[in-house]
């Protein structure tokens, strides 16, 4: 079981989640996902883009204060995690666990 410190999606460090993580349609915890972006198996945006989740993720980040420059900047390899390089828009939309 593969255990990440930052959410497979959009990057934010999972132990700054709220909710402890995402849940799988079970709900356990997700070690993989925040609760931002997945709940009970399935992710709360499925049909968002890298980029479109990029933009979104800039927004949030500007909404706490940061300066547009750093926000990009957090953002700029969320193509590189795990949601995003799995050949599919939508990978796990069953609630299959990826851990």
């Amino acid at each position: 079981m593969t255990t990440h410190n930052e959410c497979q999606s959009c990057g934010m460090p999972l132990d700054r989640d709220p909710k402890g993580g995402g849940t799988y349609s079970d709900g356990s915890r997700s070690r993989t996902y925040c609760s931002h972006c997945y709940s009970y198996g399935r992710f709360t945006h499925p049909d968002l883009t890298v980029d479109e989740m990029k933009e979104l993720c800039v927004a949030r980040l500007r909404g706490k204060g940061y300066p547009r420059f750093i926000a990009r900047l957090m953002v700029r390899n969320l193509h590189k995690l795990e949601r995003w390089n799995m050949g599919a828009s939508r990978p796990l939309a069953s609630g299959a666990r990826s851990e």
